[in-house]
């Protein structure tokens, strides 16, 4: 597994803005992810990013990685994963490797994006029940401890299952259609209210001047309209 730190520049992301941004392998990604084979980070220069990445190109192992983490100035607001998942191969977080991201990240705003299941049905088998079991109990801590792991919501109806777990804010890709000129919040099947990010709509938002992904505690769902090369997949997901 891989990892690459991007630092500010004078090229930075423009819908990051001027914060450092990291890239993990895809092998980090969890294969119940519905959304990976329409995953924006597929299409476009990030594309090339992540193939540099899985490669081992311009790219650590994690204890350089962390390392890399620590030395960012306090204080400041950095995002983990413009692709990939946490630490850990496929569906389960690797918690010890999570913990020393977390105490890097300490007296800094790090925040992330996690896919890997948190939830199993009632029909699934005891170990990936298991592993759902440990993820929970994985995210719920880098949240206590100041890194805050966003649960990435499918839909709506994923949404609220997330929620009522408590353990982290949440999440949602949304449909395509719609646009947050026009709609700048949504609710879930059970009233929850779901906010459209602003830098889906607005060019003078970034991560950087928001850093609502970055917050716990009392706050609305946040919502990102599909997007991407795959967006007509995405929104169908959504959809659903």
């Amino acid at each position: 597994m891989f990892f690459r730190l991007t630092m500010p520049s004078a090229k930075s992301n423009s819908k990051t803005g001027p914060i450092p941004v990291s890239t993990t392998s895809s092998d980090s990604c969890s294969s119940k992810c519905a959304l990976f084979a329409s995953c924006y980070a597929k299409g476009g220069p990030l594309a090339i990013v992540w193939k540099q990445t899985d490669a081992g190109k311009f790219s650590t192992g994690l204890d350089d990685f962390v390392a890399k983490i620590a030395a960012i100035p306090a204080g400041s607001l950095w995002r983990h994963n413009q692709a990939g998942d946490l630490p850990g191969e496929g569906d389960k977080i690797d918690a010890p490797a999570l913990a020393k991201l977390v105490k890097a990240n300490t007296g800094r705003k790090g925040f992330t994006y996690t896919h890997k299941p948190l939830v199993a049905k009632r029909t699934a088998s005891a170990s990936v029940k298991a592993i759902a079991l440990a993820n929970r109990r994985a995210v719920r801590g880098a949240n206590r401890q100041g890194f805050t792991i966003n649960a990435s919501a499918n839909n709506l109806r994923h949404a609220d299952q997330l929620a009522r777990l408590a353990i982290a804010p949440v999440v949602v890709v949304l449909p395509a259609t719609v646009d947050g000129r026009v709609t700048k919040s949504v609710m879930t099947p059970a009233g929850r209210v779901v906010s459209v990010c602003p830098a889906t709509y607005r060019d003078d938002v970034t991560c950087s001047s928001c850093g609502l992904c970055q917050r716990q505690g009392a706050r609305s769902i946040v919502g990102f309209p599909a997007h991407g090369a795959a967006k007509r997949a995405a929104s169908a997901i959504a959809s659903n």
